[in-house]
């Protein structure tokens, strides 16, 4: 930063960047429109860059004033963060963590996890988002969560990825349905059935290994309903619009007039998994992450 630029300089160059107007964005800082182009135009010679092409009547960020206005946000976000970071510890809380996951993780393993860690950790503030797959990974990206738990074969670069889960799949049927657990033989028997599925933008792996399933069962099934929402698939079996296949955990936490039979025959296992950035400065993560490998 140069010794000549001050925090408000930064501050008053994203007014302009999102406004693409001086005057609108002089109206939002409080401050006259001459004044706020003066401090600009002091900004571009100080760094010795043009971030705005001006004409008559629309102002446009240049190439590097595009590039400063995203690195700008994306570290003012992280210096909130240390702000609020700083407000916890001197309110008496150590630290916090901010954790997303999907749904079947809630249902044994982050309770567990969590009781484990406050053991150790009881000044801890954990944020807790049930999010899906996709947009885990981008909030990793952005910095916007510290920790994720997902159903994913791979993330991109920066991001690691380690199992934690391996679980069998289950049918999830309504509960009048002839078929049980006594009589049940193969999903053959099945195959004329309307199926609820997650729905592939939840994870596209995690799809391509449920239809594994109906390939080994040599045949493909009628999709009726797709969700991102386990409550949403039973509500769906409950009032006999299909059937379903879910990771076994799920059976737990829904009470619904549903059945499930666990397909512990088959060769498919789905995985629940861990993800983090490993740019992640946060010291929490790691207190986490040793927890998380003392219980698996």
């Amino acid at each position: 930063m140069s010794n000549q630029l001050e925090l408000r300089h930064y501050k008053y160059f994203l007014a302009v960047a999102k406004e693409l107007h001086f005057r609108k964005a002089a109206e939002t800082l409080f401050i006259s429109q001459p004044g706020l182009s003066r401090q600009i135009k002091q900004m571009e010679d100080e760094l010795g860059i043009k971030l705005f092409e001006r004409h008559n009547r629309k102002v446009e960020l240049t190439k590097a004033g595009s590039f400063l206005q995203r690195e700008l946000i994306s570290n003012f976000e992280r210096f909130d963060d240390i702000l609020k970071q700083t407000k916890l510890i001197n309110d008496g809380i150590e630290g916090n963590l901010k954790l997303a996951y999907v749904g079947s993780a809630m249902q044994k393993l982050i309770p567990e996890l969590l009781l484990k860690f406050r053991e150790t950790n009881p000044n801890v503030l954990i944020h807790l988002t049930e999010v899906d797959n996709l947009r885990q990974i981008q909030a990793l990206l952005n910095q916007e969560i510290d920790i994720g738990f997902v159903r994913l074969e791979r993330v991109p670069k920066g991001l690691e990825i380690h199992s934690v889960i391996e679980e069998t799949f289950s049918l999830v049927l309504p509960k009048n349905h002839p078929i049980n657990a006594t009589n049940f033989k193969d999903l053959s028997q099945l195959k004329d059935e309307h199926f609820i599925m997650f729905d592939k933008a939840y994870s596209e792996s995690y799809y391509e290994k449920v239809m594994q399933i109906f390939d080994d069962s040599n045949f493909f099934p009628t999709i009726l309903h797709s969700s991102v929402n386990a409550s949403s698939i039973y509500r769906l079996v409950e009032n006999n619009f299909g059937i379903s296949i879910v990771p076994t955990s799920l059976q737990h936490g829904y009470n619904l007039n549903v059945k499930f039979i666990e397909l512990n025959s088959i060769r498919q296992r789905t995985t629940l998994k861990v993800v983090w950035s490993s740019n992640n400065s946060n010291p929490i993560l790691d207190c986490f992450l040793n927890t998380l490998k003392s219980i698996k």
